[in-house]
């Protein structure tokens, strides 16, 4: 993802930090359970549960429904995943800083995280790898400069990820899942990337300026209270929660975009294609806990650095 898609300076994680001990006085005496630990356990049954379950299911001689009970425990996993996250959110102000910038995640992980999370681009260039795969082997091109601007991953990278031998999984009933895909689910992708183009921007933009409001009133506070402790403690809790509910309704609004592309994404394929996503999306989400790759990108890092 390159860095103008940032919503928020990488300090400011830090400052909401800082400014919310202003406000935790006030908030409630229990303690939310930290979202790393829910996330460990969804992680889990995703990669030892659900994933083996999907591509036995893909693999087999079993019927369609079989395979499309699978693909939609999949798809509720995602979805039960971004509610969690939301109610987390909503439950506790005081938890934003740990959802919006989650220091706990690996530094694979970090580049593709998008107000909190996976980028929703990231969904559909996933679809798209698929849909550029079989017209590559039919020797039809994409060729459009607009193309390059919705790739927020290298098609290459998602290789990089499902590059094992056995991540072409097809159905044992001989079809094709993007055999000759219709133009259809092209048109239907490119009218999700065309929502995502109109309501990406203004997420930024408000992330950015609950965060420019904040220092702002703040910087004012300070010289209009010429640093008396009291005073300005008062003023920059009051500053902090205004920027923190903003921030909060941006981030459920984040999500209930992702949310968004997913459903989508479901009901633009058919089963085997759908089967297919979600597999590819769950083994990339694995490849970011690949100890190997997480070694030779850190040694990458220090090399840069």
């Amino acid at each position: 993802m390159s860095r103008k898609t940032l919503p928020l300076e990488p300090g400011f994680n830090n400052m909401l930090k800082a400014t919310a001990l202003f406000g935790s006085k006030k908030a409630s005496s229990s303690t939310p359970r930290p979202f790393k630990n829910y996330y460990n356990q969804w992680f889990n049954t995703l990669k030892n549960s659900l994933l083996p379950h999907l591509r036995r299911a893909m693999l087999s001689a079993s019927s369609p429904t079989l395979l499309a009970t699978h693909v939609d425990a999949m798809h509720h996993h995602f979805q039960a995943y971004y509610e969690e996250l939301d109610l987390c959110c909503s439950s506790s102000i005081n938890t934003l800083p740990e959802l919006l910038f989650p220091e706990w995640r690996n530094s694979l992980e970090k580049p593709f995280l998008w107000l909190g999370d996976l980028h929703p681009y990231l969904f559909t260039n996933l679809l798209r790898s698929f849909l550029d795969d079989e017209e590559t082997e039919r020797g039809v091109g994409r060729g459009s400069e607009e193309d390059d601007d919705k790739t927020v991953v290298d098609l290459p990278l998602f290789r990089e990820f499902l590059g094992h031998d056995d991540h072409q999984l097809q159905p044992c009933s001989g079809l094709m899942p993007w055999d000759g895909p219709s133009k259809s689910i092209s048109m239907r992708v490119d009218q999700i990337e065309c929502g995502l183009r109109l309501m990406v921007p203004p997420l930024v933009v408000r992330a950015r300026n609950a965060q420019s409001a904040f220092v702002e009133r703040v910087g004012f506070e300070w010289r209009k209270y010429e640093g008396r402790k009291e005073d300005v403690e008062m003023a920059v809790g009051e500053a902090m929660m205004a920027a923190m509910e903003e921030l909060v309704n941006v981030f459920l609004d984040a999500n209930r975009l992702r949310k968004s592309v997913l459903a989508d994404i479901l009901n633009a394929t058919n089963v085997y294609q759908a089967a297919q996503f979600f597999e590819g999306l769950a083994r990339f989400l694995v490849g970011f806990h690949d100890q190997q790759l997480l070694r030779e990108f850190e040694k990458h890092k220090v090399a840069m650095n």
